[in-house]
């Protein structure tokens, strides 16, 4: 179904965007991406068969870090057939239940992920705060606990996202600006009052980020007042490596998901390809990255 104004929500669909103007080469630019996906889906999988294979990794620390595989390949799945789908195929169109679904799952596990960053950080202040007490505290019933709470919280905050979306009508241009979904381009073409679904979306956006952001920063001041306590300069540097591949996880989470919602937010006079190449780093780079940091 080709642009049209006036659709009938039960019927319409959206137009998903690659990048414009490099139609005619669309199927080269598939190649970097198809490599992206492979490597992101082999390098997760490779890292929870080890973990599930090998009982000595089976603590805490390896335990968050299957699960943010998990959350990675998520990602990876939710994105890769709309991604390839334009480039391989030229297949633009997806309806609105399967971009409602789509955008559900993509946030939904970003919140996830956030979770279980700040999951890991407090695996690290457990085990530079009080190491006598690590095995005790973190033991599997609790983090089974918390993981399923990260879970939760990522799932139910996000549920509301697609039912006040589907109550709007849609009679603007039905193109998006992006090779997916996410709630705040959909928003965007409706031609209803928008502003209840704005106001939740930087709610739990600023609950569940800013939160998180806020938990990191103290998680690590306090581990940093710690560690600067241990009298032996190698003991130092010992206990501060162990917690650089989690911080690179993270500002590799957070710097372009941060960038990202502030160019869609305020950013209405930057460049287009800015705002798609930034969108892609935000969703493709912590899978690839994860495995390898």
């Amino acid at each position: 179904m080709s642009a049209v104004n006036d659709t009938k929500l039960n019927s319409a669909v959206f137009l998903l965007t690659g990048l414009p103007g490099q139609e005619d080469v669309h199927l080269w630019i598939s190649i970097p991406f198809c490599l992206v996906y492979v490597l992101s889906v082999v390098g997760n999988s490779v890292i929870l068969f080890i973990i599930k294979t090998d009982p000595s990794l089976h603590e805490p620390m390896y335990i968050f870090l299957s699960m943010l595989a998990i959350t990675d390949l998520g990602i990876s799945i939710t994105t890769i057939l709309t991604i390839l789908g334009i480039y391989l195929f030229n297949s633009r169109e997806i309806s609105l239940d399967a971009c409602f679904a789509q955008l559900f799952f993509i946030h939904s596990l970003s919140f996830i992920e956030s979770s279980i960053l700040l999951l890991m950080a407090f695996d690290h202040f457990v085990a530079i705060f009080n190491p006598l007490r690590y095995a005790s505290i973190l033991t599997l019933q609790r983090i089974a606990k918390m993981g399923l709470v990260s879970v939760l919280r990522g799932f139910v905050l996000t549920f509301p996202l697609p039912f006040l979306l589907k109550q709007f009508q849609y009679c603007r241009a039905n193109v998006l600006s992006h090779s997916y979904c996410l709630n705040q381009e959909v928003m965007k073409l409706a031609c209803s009052d928008i502003i209840v679904n704005s106001i939740y979306g930087l709610f739990i956006t600023l609950l569940m980020v800013g939160l998180d952001l806020l938990l990191f920063f103290l998680s690590y001041v306090t581990i940093l007042k710690t560690v600067l306590k241990v009298a032996s300069p190698t003991e130092c540097l010992r206990a501060l490596n162990t917690c650089v591949s989690h911080l690179c996880a993270v500002v590799l989470f957070y710097a372009p998901e941060i960038s990202f919602s502030l160019l869609h937010r305020f950013g209405k006079g930057c460049p287009p390809l800015l705002q798609i190449l930034l969108g892609y780093v935000y969703l493709l780079l912590p899978p690839l990255v994860n495995p390898i940091a």
